[in-house]
């Protein structure tokens, strides 16, 4: 037992990071040294519910309540103690989405999240008028596409807000956001670290004929920068947590943040010409650039940092759930046969032996597109593996095959920040689960992106730990130390883990295989279209 960390927990200095994750809750807890100590986690998956991807407000509860009671309980195995008060809390979830309430505080409509595409007419739109790229996800895409839809529900609307600000205002009763997830319901003026004014005045001239009894800032949540104070845990709040009774209120509440700022802040990853990858069940890549590009981009999202600095995000919706798809296939053969072989030395075989493979996979192609992808033009998504007669197939191209699918649309975004915007980066970070097996990934990614990629021990413990840290910054935060120097020096201590250089013959390689890929898009549409 580690009686550092016991006394922590019992003195209530232990700080709490939850994040919503698309098919985890995941919980944190870390020390005065923001070292994680305890864990807790809840699977979930979305519902496709009359053609959108959703989560209950029942599941969102029991999920977050059964996450903290596994916390709660290896606390209590680790250490033997309760968890009664804590040093500060903070709460994370995927990013983008529509949570729409009445003045009841009742949902009008279930929460859609980030993974649907049927907003394509108002973000075009928006998009137009803004000068601006706005994704198809974006919380003001989703509100945009319900009045063009004359939906019924929005006149009744008083507050809109995301997956994590909800949670954060159940908890606190305060309708605040952190400046990085607000930036993924509408664009922040980087002058003024809040909604766009322009952008918010364009819009409520946009939809004044509707005569609808609020203005857009009225139903936005408060931005909040990282450090500032966002409110305190209420009694009701407390019991929503720990079904248990045992977690006190008047904890301070950082400001709630998605799932991208949290993994910037987990890969040391906030300053200018710094990057980060996260790749699991989506993927996207976050460049924090010194300036605006140079033009609106429709691949390629405008947002920010946790503390305001601007980020060219590449969002994927598909990554590693293929992927995953396969190795179970290879999971059932084994049993076929009576081999039982555990699920991490399964998938770290397979991976190394993928690297044995040609550089651009013998000519086989893999689409991964579990939903719609965007950033290259799919509203929908069928997976699909291509190959001809004449292509090398063997397992070591197929699994490459694979690999590469995974990081293909995040490479086609990229390539327009480095080739045509000649954004310089001094470091990219990878994290999340396709980097588990050491090596392979970091390869991968490297070969696609032409740079080179670190990995630190600590990404492996994902946005839920970052959240906690943005929480630590809040109550340890000085007024000389901004949020990157803080990650620098008091987290990370020059840390910038175990970095993997490009190899020429792979990036030829992963350029002919992105070649190929592209130009097969047409078979992975006449799937869409043919293949319901």
């Amino acid at each position: 037992m580690d009686n550092n960390a016991k006394q922590t927990i019992l003195e209530g200095k232990a700080i709490l990071g939850i994040e919503f994750g698309s098919t985890r809750i995941k919980a944190v807890l870390i020390d005065e040294q923001n070292n994680p100590i305890a864990q807790g986690s809840h699977l979930w998956e979305n519902q496709l519910v009359d053609g959108l991807w959703t989560y209950s407000i029942d599941r969102i509860w029991f999920g977050v309540q059964d996450c903290y009671r596994d916390l709660r309980e290896n606390v209590l195995t680790q250490y033997g103690v309760e968890i009664e008060n804590l040093g500060a809390i903070g709460i994370s979830a995927m990013m983008h989405g529509y949570m729409a309430f009445d003045k009841n505080e009742k949902i009008l409509v279930p929460f859609r999240t980030w993974r649907n595409t049927n907003t394509g007419e108002a973000a075009a739109v928006l998009s137009k008028i803004f000068n601006y790229n706005i994704p198809l996800r974006w919380s003001i895409s989703h509100l945009y596409q319900a009045i063009l839809n004359d939906e019924p529900h929005v006149p009744e609307i008083t507050f809109l807000t995301t997956l994590a600000g909800y949670i954060h205002w159940q908890i606190t009763g305060d309708k605040v956001l952190g400046i990085g997830d607000a930036s993924g319901m509408l664009p922040i003026d980087p002058e003024t670290k809040n909604y766009s004014a322009k952008m918010v005045e364009e819009f409520d001239r946009l939809i004044a004929s509707k005569g609808y009894p609020w203005k857009l800032e009225d139903i936005l949540p408060t931005v909040l920068p990282a450090g500032k104070n966002a409110g305190k845990l209420t009694p009701s709040g407390a019991e929503k947590l720990d079904i248990s009774g045992h977690l006190k209120p008047g904890i301070p509440v950082c400001p709630p943040e998605g799932d991208a700022g949290t993994g910037m802040v987990a890969t040391n990853a906030v300053k200018q010409r710094t990057g980060n990858v996260s790749a699991g069940t989506s993927s996207f890549s976050m460049i924090v650039v010194e300036k605006e590009l140079s033009k609106p981009y429709e691949m390629i999202d405008m947002v920010t940092t946790p503390d305001g600095s601007l980020v060219a995000m590449v969002h994927c919706n598909n990554c590693t759930s293929d992927l995953n798809a396969w190795i179970n296939i290879f999971k059932e053969y084994n049993e076929l046969f009576g081999m039982d072989i555990e699920p991490d030395e399964l998938y770290g075989r397979l991976y190394r032996n993928a690297l044995k493979g040609d550089a651009d996979c013998g000519g086989v192609i893999s689409y991964n597109y579990f939903s719609g992808e965007p950033v290259t033009g799919l509203k929908e998504g069928r997976p699909l593996f291509v190959r001809s007669v004449s292509d090398r197939f063997n397992l070591a191209n197929f699994m490459r095959a694979n690999l590469n699918a995974a990081v293909a649309v995040l490479k086609i975004g990229n390539d327009i920040l480095f080739n045509d915007e000649k954004i310089k980066v001094d470091r990219i970070t990878g994290h999340g689960g396709l980097f588990k097996t050491k090596g392979v990934g970091q390869r991968i990614l490297a070969a696609a992106l032409n740079s080179p990629i670190s990995v630190m021990e600590t990404a492996g413990e994902g946005g839920a730990w970052g959240m906690a840290l943005l929480a630590s910054y809040l109550v340890n935060n000085r007024e000389d130390r901004n949020l990157a120097d803080f990650l620098e020096i008091d987290v990370f201590h020059g840390n910038v883990g175990e970095k993997v250089d490009p190899v020429p013959e792979e990036v030829e390689g992963f350029n002919r295989y992105i070649e190929n890929y592209i130009a097969g898009l047409n078979i992975e549409k006449a799937a869409v279209k043919y293949k319901k």
